[in-house]
């Protein structure tokens, strides 16, 4: 903990660069998820979008990363229903940003199922692996992002 990660910058569904730089003043939670079009990650990424009001009220930047294409991942919200939340794409490099946090799985070409939430000096101030074909519950995260005090510490 405390560790402040390296920028990285990957596109979105849209194909907007997100650049973790530019969220500097802001908490930021990256939720990974191995892969789309699997009924976890579904719940996963839903649960992100359901609480966007939450999390912009907690002055929290909320987005889901995993390995899958751009394409994929525009086709799958497009699926699902997601509409204000930012899914990211750690497609090539292959898993670069999953690795730089310790989480791929090199054997499967996935990442863990995390969540790895950053201040607004983005350090990191709470990181989780989660059984890979489960839920995170998301009222956990919310209610450690409502823990932080302006300083970032619980």
């Amino acid at each position: 903990m405390g560790e402040v990660p390296e920028d990285f910058g990957l596109n979105d569904q849209y194909g907007k660069e997100f650049r973790l730089s530019q969220t500097k003043g802001k908490r930021v939670l990256l939720s990974f998820h191995p892969l789309a079009w699997t009924p976890a990650c579904k719940g996963q990424m839903l649960s992100l979008e359901e609480h966007s009001a939450e999390f912009g009220n907690l002055n929290t930047v909320a987005v889901g990363i995993s390995v899958d294409s751009l394409q994929s991942k525009r086709a799958w919200v497009e699926n699902i229903g997601i509409q204000k939340t930012r899914l990211l794409a750690d497609f090539w490099p292959h898993g670069k940003v999953a690795q730089q946090f310790g989480i791929f799985r090199e054997k499967n070409g996935i990442s863990e199922r995390a969540n790895i939430l950053l201040d607004e000096s983005h350090r990191m101030v709470f990181f989780r692996l989660y059984p890979i074909h489960s839920v995170p519950d998301i009222r956990e995260v919310l209610a450690v992002i409502g823990s932080l005090d302006a300083t970032g510490k619980m």
